[in-house]
């Protein structure tokens, strides 16, 4: 059940909004406050979904109502309330970190267009931070080989800044990780990180995914829905897989780079994004370039800093530690001792030709740990793991 705060010194205003949100959707929770003081002291003890909060009002006003709130509880979206004569206030409170802000006297299709949005937005922000709790300890880079120690101190050197990151190398290297790597040790790491996989979404859907939509954009679309770079405000966006993106949403991306906006497909109002963009890809953007399949302009907007990682091949000394870690990981989740690999059976694996690379070598060690002796032998290796 949603529930909204309304900040309003004017109690008129309060009951007609109060009105026409509960008309609108018999689930929403309002309440109201008649002061900024009031209004963030409920903020503190309760948590909202939305807070619609005037500008002008006594003891405390909206502005810093609203950058109280920042500092408390950043996650809830907030719409601030300008009247006329507050326009500049208004365009500054969005600079602030304000969701949107709606004139006075309230228009009903704007004010409840901004309702629903903002509330999608939230839920998104929520679903992703419960979603980060469960994955991030999945993200752990495994290795002290040259080429992984390289990449540990670009990270440390580039997730403190808000520099976009293009993430290259083979399948199976790890690329996702170096990403929720330089998002857990960012100054965003308390605002969600958001996976988009451009290769597994349908060319005609990709911009709706990334953008969002409003309902009747076309024919499967419901009801409004917000995009990627939405959920991802505050945060990172991670485009996995950028070199299979199609043109036309390239372009977009281009332009929410360049301008921090976004467009919701069949809107014709921008949404202002604050995200930083981290991308991969598997494939020679520089090729792709030259054969017209990806846009020059994007390329140079995203390669700002560029970060190769290797091949399991080019750094078989991490080999042994990755093992042990699979091991240890898999014999964990299916609630047994982990098993030990015998010196001549590591030997072995690190002289494989891994051309599926980390992955590869995770799905061997499983099969092995399932199928093999108490101890894995050379032997068990010989066995269990040919291709």
């Amino acid at each position: 059940m949603p529930k909204i705060l309304i900040i309003e010194d004017e109690a008129a205003i309060r009951r007609v909004l109060t009105k026409i949100l509960s008309e609108e959707n018999d689930t929403y929770q309002v309440e109201e406050a008649e002061d900024g003081l009031s209004g963030v002291e409920k903020i503190k003890n309760e948590d909202y979904d939305l807070v619609l909060c005037d500008i002008k009002m006594p003891k405390m006003d909206g502005v810093e109502v609203l950058e109280a709130v920042k500092k408390i509880k950043p996650e809830i979206p907030m719409v601030m309330i300008s009247g006329h004569g507050d326009l500049e206030t208004a365009l500054n409170t969005m600079r602030l970190g304000a969701f949107d802000y709606i004139s006075k006297p309230p228009d009903l299709n704007r004010l409840l267009n901004t309702v629903r949005n903002a509330l999608d937005r939230k839920q998104l922000v929520v679903e992703n931070k419960i979603l980060k709790k469960k994955v991030s300890k999945n993200y752990e880079m495994i290795g002290q080989s040259e080429p992984i120690n390289h990449i540990k101190e670009m990270i440390e050197k580039v997730a403190p800044t808000d520099a976009r990151v293009l993430i290259t190398g083979p399948n199976g290297t790890g690329k996702e990780l170096v990403a929720h790597q330089l998002h857990e040790k960012s100054e965003r790491s308390a605002y969600p990180i958001v996976e988009v996989n451009c290769a597994a979404i349908p060319s005609e859907l990709i911009e709706s995914e990334l953008f969002g939509h409003v309902k009747g954009a076309f024919t499967s679309a419901v009801k409004d829905r917000a995009g990627k770079f939405e959920a991802a405000d505050g945060g990172t966006i991670f485009l996995d897989e950028i070199g299979d993106m199609s043109l036309a949403a390239q372009a977009k991306v281009l332009r929410a780079l360049q301008e921090n906006l976004v467009q919701r497909v069949g809107a014709d109002k921008d949404i202002k994004v604050n995200v930083r963009v981290i991308a991969a890809t598997n494939k020679d953007l520089q090729k792709e370039i030259t054969a017209g399949r990806f846009r020059e302009d994007l390329y140079h907007r995203l390669a700002v800093i560029l970060i190769k990682v290797p091949a399991l091949n080019q750094r078989r000394d991490d080999i042994p530690l990755l093992i042990e870690h699979f091991a240890s990981k898999i014999s964990e989740e299916q609630g047994n001792t982990a098993k030990q690999f015998s010196d001549n059976a590591i030997k072995l694996l690190q002289e494989y030709d891994w051309t599926g690379n980390i992955r590869e070598l995770r799905n061997v060690v499983e099969r092995l740990i399932i199928l093999g002796g108490s101890e894995i032998s050379e032997n068990d290796v010989k066995m269990f793991a040919s291709k």
